[in-house]
This record gives structure tokens, sequence and C-alpha cells, in this order.
């Protein structure tokens, strides 16, 4: 593992804005220049490459003509080489894969050394980071995909949201990977629902319960900001908890499906009842809560990681002409509809066809608002459960809480917080 310099969000913050401005001046919005020329290669730069940014990155590869990786960066060298000797390898991609030894960076801070190189930057590194990347890509005129969840916290959804405008300011395209807005059974179901299908909608309902997942062992060497990176789904500084990280498409369906709004207070429960012992890291297994939404609409989220236990994973929706559930994508009551599965499209691949066609278009896509908001959304969630309080929109978007330790270096002490006790933890 390579060892770079200690660096916290703040030192993030600076040195991306003075990268931002150095490139703003020497490119003079080189996206532009692309976005007018079909004939230009489209550069990307990976930051992340764990399973889910290798395939991004292949995804985009596919997305269009003369689109070209150039550029990857990660904190642990095995994880940048083992992913780009993965893309060379696969049919149709590979030659596209142009990164040499001189792009492959690696670090904390190598999503600075990718933004120098690439022209559209795709952020999969554990959420935790997300605010900082988003808003240096952005400072950097940097066309951008975006994992979700872009923010684990207030202060994270306050840079989102400053990026978002920015991003406006300067016809940035920022496609997120909220994939069921890009899904065709999906954009049919909402286009009815918002149509009045369903009459006036009364409540809804949302899951993702599932079993355990994956966690990597930790080795003698390993510090413990390796061993927290390697293992980010159990940290919440790192993930926002798995009612963040992996509920909020469920949540981000919720809120598309309300007319693109979001929750004005919520009370829930969850808790560490299985996956107790220590490499589990201290967020939750369960967690259920009901928001509440304008005009009285009240929403049901679960989700759940638990081995041996039903699964579901769907979203439902009630109006007072009928109901919409997403498995079979079907409208039942006075306007009847289904949309067959088997005419479903691809929305992993579809969402980057949409962002290079942005791109080459000219016509931005800026997806950063929505899913910022579901991100809240699933932080705002977590906050009750945590507390065992209420929590209003306005608490969860104005906290303070930054949970990004102050200062990262790969050999500092981070211990593990406590799990969150409801009733004794307090809203920060």
């Amino acid at each position: 593992m390579t060892q770079d310099k200690a660096t916290s969000r703040r030192d993030f913050l600076k040195s991306s804005a003075l990268a931002g401005g150095v490139l703003a001046a020497n490119m003079s919005m080189l996206a532009n220049v692309h976005a007018q020329d079909n004939e230009n290669p489209i550069r990307v730069g990976l930051i992340g490459c764990g399973g889910r940014g290798t395939g991004a990155a292949e995804q985009c590869l596919r997305g269009g003509r003369n689109v070209r990786l150039v550029a990857m960066g990660d904190a642990f060298r095995d994880r940048a080489e083992s992913a780009r000797t993965r893309l060379r390898q696969v049919e149709g991609v590979g030659d596209n894969v142009q990164v040499t030894d001189d792009n492959l960076f690696i670090g904390l801070n190598a999503y600075q050394d990718v933004l120098r190189n690439c022209d559209l930057a795709i952020l999969a590194t554990p959420p935790g980071f997300r605010p900082t990347h988003l808003r240096a890509a952005v400072a950097a005129r940097k066309h951008i995909f975006t994992e979700k969840p872009v923010a684990v916290d207030g202060p994270g959804f306050r840079i989102c949201m400053a990026a978002f405008e920015e991003a406006n300011r300067n016809r940035l395209s920022i496609v997120a990977g909220t994939q069921r807005r890009y899904q065709t059974g999906y954009i049919e179901s909402m286009q009815r629902i918002h149509n009045g299908d369903l009459g006036t909608i009364t409540s809804a309902r949302c899951y993702w319960n599932q079993g355990a997942l994956w966690h990597r062992a930790r080795t003698e060497s390993m510090t413990d900001l390796e061993w927290q990176i390697r293992n980010w789904l159990y940290f919440t500084w790192l993930s926002g908890d798995h009612i963040c990280e992996q509920h909020v498409h469920n949540l981000d369906v919720m809120n598309w499906a309300l007319g693109n709004s979001h929750p004005t207070r919520c009370v829930g429960l969850g808790g560490r009842q299985v996956r107790t012992q220590p490499h589990f890291g201290h967020i939750f297994d369960h967690f259920a809560v009901d928001y509440e939404y304008p005009n009285g609409v009240r929403v049901m989220s679960m989700c759940r990681q638990i081995a041996n236990c039903t699964d579901n994973i769907s979203e439902a929706v009630t109006g007072t002409r009928g109901n919409w559930t997403s498995h079979e994508y079907r409208i039942t009551g006075e306007r009847e509809w289904s949309f067959p599965r088997r005419q479903d499209n691809n929305p992993y691949q579809q969402e980057h066809v949409a962002l290079i066609e942005s791109i080459r278009n000219n016509r931005p896509i800026n997806d950063l608002k929505n899913v910022a908001e579901s991100s809240l959304t699933a932080v705002m969630g977590r906050m009750a459960c945590y507390t065992g309080q209420a929590v209003t929109w306005e608490q969860a978007m104005n906290s303070q809480q930054n949970t990004m330790p102050e200062r990262l270096s790969w050999d500092m002490e981070l211990p593990v917080p406590p799990v969150a006790v409801p009733g004794t933890t307090r809203i920060s």
C-alpha cells in the first residue's frame, strides 16, 4: 500500500478548489469543446477501482463512440492494478483502456491526479468521500458519473447542493447511479403515476430486505484506516450505514413517485441484533422508518441485511384510484396497466449512454439534486433510528455532524465508534 500525506475534508476542498482554478484557466472549458465535436475522444478517469467502479468504467466505455479510459486512481495499488487488468481483458472494451503506469494513481489524494488527466470523471469510491470528489470534479469543469449515495451526513449534502448549482452554471453533465431513473419499466410507471393513473397518492412503501454481505478479514499489516476503508460497508463515515448506501435506491423511487419531493419528518427504529461481531464495525443490521411527506402522505421504509430471512427488494404506491407495484410494473384499480419485463432495458448501461449523448450534443443532464435529496432522505432515517427521536428535514439538512474524521493518514489511530443506542445517542 502506498502512503500519502495526511489529509482532511478541509484539505481536500482547499486543494480541489486550487486544482479547479488551474484547470479551468488552462483548459478553457475543454468539456464543451468535446461536446461540439463527435470525433474528439472523451477521456475518462476512474476514481475508485472496486467492483462497482470497474463495472461503471466498462459501461461508460460502451456508452458511445470514441470513449477512452485514460486515468485511474484508488487508495490501494492492488485494486487499481487489478481493475486495469480486468478492463483490458473485456472484449470490445480492452482496446479503449489506455491507462499507462504514469496515469495509474495511488493514495488518498489520487483523485486530484485523475482529475488533471480526464474530461469525464467516474466517482466510485466509498460514499463518505463523494462530496469532496464531486466538489473537486465540478471545480475542475469535468462531466461526472457519480455512484450513489452522494452524501452520508448534512455537511456532505450541503457540499453536493453547492456543486449542483455550480455544475448548472458551467453546463456540466452529472449522471448518478440511481439507475432506476434510466430503466424503461420505472420510467413508464412514473409517467402514469404522475399523470394521475393512481388518483391522489395516499401512501407508499419500499423495501431492501436481503441477506448478509461480504467482509474482509483484518491482517497484521493493516492499519486502522486501511482495515476500515477495505471494509467500508460497516462504518458510517464511509457508507452512511446500509440504509444510505443501499436502501437509497428505493427511497429515490419514493421521492420520484411523489413528484421529486422529499419527506418533511420521520421516526424509526433499528438495531444490531445479528451482525454483532467487531469485524462488522458499528452499523445496524435492520431499519424501519415511517416518513411523512407533504400533503400527509406516509411512506413505510424497511431495509435489512440478515441471512436466512425472507428477502424483498421492491416499491409500491397506493392512490385513490389504484395501486402500483414495482415487482411487475403493474397498476391495479380503475386504470389497469402492466409493463412486460421482457421489454425492459439495461439501466446500468443506459445511464452511461445518456451521459455520453448529453456531452456530445451539449445538452447537459444534472441528476445531482435528486440523488442528493434521496441521500439525505436516507441520512434523516438513520438519524431517527440511531437516536429514537423524530427528525425533520431541516434538522438533517442543517446538521453539523461531520462524520468524516478530521484528518486522514495511513498510520493514524482510528477507533471504531460505539454502536448507536436509541434513547441515548443524541441528534447532532
